[in-house]
């Protein structure tokens, strides 16, 4: 069974930085491409960073230029750093891999950007 547990989120203030990681078990990461997904209120889920097993990043281009994505296969960890930080990026953001999104779902982890 698939376990994905996100860590990293809290409270910052706009312009400021966070970084998330999420750790899986039941799945080779490796296999997969991975995404960072955000639920803001109001809004369905929406992918907002990928990266594929080739290396191919993808980013929606509100992130772009403040969000970087990254992996590390022999942890099975992806990890999303955020930089510059703004009051749109208020959301619960969990991993999950691209194409499982009908499977199980990790509690997220919650970042708010206020002042």
């Amino acid at each position: 069974q698939v376990h994905l547990v996100e860590s990293g989120g809290g409270l910052v203030q706009p312009g400021g930085s966070l970084n998330l990681s999420c750790v899986g078990s039941g799945i080779d990461f490796s296999r997969h491409a991975m995404g960072w997904y955000w639920w803001r209120q109001g809004k369905e889920r929406e992918l907002v960073a990928a990266i594929h097993s080739s290396g191919r990043i993808a980013y929606t281009d509100f992130v772009k230029g403040r969000f970087t994505i990254s992996r590390d296969n022999a942890k099975n960890t992806v990890h999303l750093q955020m930089v510059n930080l703004q009051h749109e990026d208020t959301a619960v953001y969990c991993c999950q891999a691209l194409g499982l999104e009908a499977g199980s779902w990790g509690r997220g982890t919650q970042v708010t950007v206020s002042s």
